[in-house]
């Protein structure tokens, strides 16, 4: 029992998983529990985001009934009697006809959207709201006599047109094949806008985990197997199935009857392919090296943009590294000559304002509570105020490591992904939120699957450009850092049609592209259908 912690607290309860505990904790509280003889380890969670469209288009033929049909050998049932789950963002257009019945009934029996208040929330988490299927059908009854959208009528917190939810439920479990008979339940995540600054992502990873036991508990209630998708990911942490919330879903499915496939990610270009194509800067994420001796130093280039724009989102590289290593570190700013560091294992230099205004902050940790790894995490922050608004230092920023003692000699590092989008003008730039990623000479293009499809039992998808008989060279690469081999499937994710939600009805469909649609296109070799 862990005594220091009061729950009482907050509204939010917490949620065990095994040994693990999930649950808000006030900052006085956080070393009255690392004192505490029956806790190990505290863990914050990641910051999850969810994987953006390479590709959008509204200009769409709707797809044939058989779009999505498997030749198979031996006749098999539709998929009826699996509860098909689909843990996304912006929004689940319950109302689509994608969804609805013979007798124009919906297919979702339950929605929770975590950033909701109109409905309870569900116990035990004590966040959010869940909309049951009365609730949507009663609001699809009503729509045809008041004349509006069901979904307004019965709203979310998130109803955003060509939504990502929507389309991605559509392919799982729409009208138009692969799980054309299966119940649809659907998790919304989403935090209220105060939470949604640099510490409290709008993705964090423990809603994840909230929504996997959400959708199992449902289930079991239900009778019914689980097979959930996610098409969210992240960057960050070791690669090797040792976050907190890869261990927690791998523990979830040790039980028979669930299964959870997650989109590997959309960062395999690391080249143009086309004059002009910027879509390399999302793939150029990964690196890794190996030192033979003490003494020696390598150098990474990190890239930060700035022709004409000012960077206000923050960059994050991590470095993982044996634990029986040594590693210094030391960080050059562009055009400067000057070296910040060394900063050795166990050190830090936190929120060091540089003279154009840039935050640096390094962290040499030894022995991550995760798996005993020693990691350095550096951090790129813009200078935000009231009176001033600075963006992230551009150019190249050199980071120097010096082996200091070697047994293993390697390391691997990723770049944390922050998805491209303009957030306005400051003085003469425009104003963006865009993502870092290392020079050629410093990119490897391998291990480049999302963490959180890293997990030990999780199914880890690839886009299989099925037009051309070959995978999108915008698909993440494995194997994981511990070398195990992933993804293990590929499914069609390039120019997939399906439900566009909350949009036009006289334009009901919309073709999207990246593994986020390859993900729940694997619904059919999915074990729990």
């Amino acid at each position: 029992m862990i005594r220091s912690y009061d729950p009482t607290r907050s509204s939010h309860r917490p949620v065990y998983m095994g040994n693990f505990v999930a649950a808000p904790v006030p900052l006085d509280e956080l070393q009255g529990l690392l004192d505490d003889p029956a806790v190990v380890a505290i863990e914050n969670t990641e910051h999850v985001r969810f994987l953006p469209p390479l590709h959008i288009s509204h200009e769409v033929e709707p797809p044939s009934a058989q779009a999505r049909s498997m030749d198979l050998r031996e006749p098999i049932e539709l998929n009826n009697g699996v509860l098909i789950g689909i843990i996304d963002v912006q929004g689940f257009d319950f109302a689509h006809a994608e969804f609805l019945d013979g007798e124009g009934r919906t297919r979702f029996v339950e929605i929770w959207d975590q950033g909701g208040n109109t409905r309870p929330a569900p116990k035990p988490f004590g966040y959010g709201s869940v909309i049951a299927a009365k609730d949507m059908n009663a609001a699809i009854v009503a729509a045809g006599d008041i004349g509006l959208p069901a979904t307004e009528l019965e709203p979310q917190s998130q109803m955003v047109p060509a939504s990502h939810g929507t389309h991605v439920a559509s392919i799982a479990a729409g009208n138009r094949r692969v799980c054309p008979e299966a119940d649809i339940a659907g998790v919304l995540i989403s935090l209220p806008l105060e939470d949604t600054d640099n510490r409290k992502s709008f993705y964090d990873s423990s809603r994840i985990m909230h929504a996997v036991d959400y959708l199992f508990d449902l289930g079991k209630t239900r009778d019914q197997p689980v097979s959930v998708n996610i098409s969210l990911g992240t960057n960050g942490h070791a690669h090797d199935a040792s976050s907190v919330s890869s261990r927690w879903i791998d523990f979830a499915l040790a039980s028979a009857g669930r299964s959870i496939c997650v989109a590997a990610g959309n960062a395999g270009q690391i080249e143009p392919a086309e004059p002009g194509d910027w879509g390399f800067v999302m793939g150029r994420i990964h690196t890794r090296g190996e030192f033979e001796k003490a003494g020696d130093c390598i150098d990474i280039e990190w890239i930060v943009l700035g022709d004409g724009i000012a960077d206000l989102s923050e960059n994050e590289l991590e470095i993982w590294y044996e634990p029986q290593d040594r590693i210094a570190i030391e960080i050059r700013p562009p055009g400067s000559s000057e070296w910040i560091g060394p900063i050795e294992p166990g050190q830090y230099r936190q929120n060091r304002m540089l003279s154009d205004g840039t935050f640096l902050s390094i962290y040499n940790e030894l022995y991550a509570s995760a798996n005993g790894d020693n990691y350095i995490a550096c951090y790129l922050s813009p200078f935000l105020s009231s009176e001033r608004v600075v963006g992230v230092h551009a150019g190249t920023w050199l980071v120097r490591l010096t082996a200091l003692d070697i047994r293993d000699g390697r390391y691997h590092a990723w770049i944390e992904r922050d998805d491209p989008r303009r957030l306005g003008r400051t003085g003469f730039k425009e104003a963006w939120a865009f993502p870092s990623f290392f020079s050629r000479d410093s990119t490897v293009g391998d291990t480049t699957v999302s963490s959180l499809a890293c997990g030990q039992r999780v199914i880890s998808i690839a886009n299989l450009d099925d037009a051309r008989k070959l995978i999108s060279i915008t698909s993440s690469r494995g194997p994981t850092r511990d070398e195990r081999l992933k993804p293990e499937i590929a499914a069609p994710g390039t120019d997939i049609v399906a439900a566009s939600g909350f949009g036009d009805p006289n334009q009901p469909w919309v073709s999207m592209t990246g593994t986020s649609m390859a993900s729940p296109m694997s619904r059919a070799w999915s074990p729990a259908c």
